[in-house]
């Protein structure tokens, strides 16, 4: 990825996004740093394909939870007023 420029290149460059299409992403800074990439739908979509069939299914989910009378740790949470309607 050797495209990078800054969020104003950025806009005054969009036609990189042609680059994007032909699948040549860009990165794009915002005062030195790293704030997004312009990729193809393409890429995004494929990206979008990949994370969902990483996902754990739910039975993975309830399979991993404890089976027996085996503690967990429970998050320290505060209970908080609700106004009633």
């Amino acid at each position: 990825m050797d495209a990078t420029w800054t969020l104003q290149d950025a806009k005054n460059r969009f036609s990189a996004v042609d680059a994007a299409a032909r699948g040549e992403p860009q990165k794009v800074t915002c005062r030195g740093k790293w704030v997004s990439v312009v990729l193809s739908a393409e890429d995004y979509q494929r990206l979008q394909r990949l994370d969902v069939a990483n996902a754990p299914s739910l039975n993975e989910l309830l399979l991993q939870m404890p089976q027996d009378d085996e503690g967990f740790e429970r998050m320290p949470l505060t209970p908080r007023d609700f106004p009633c309607s």
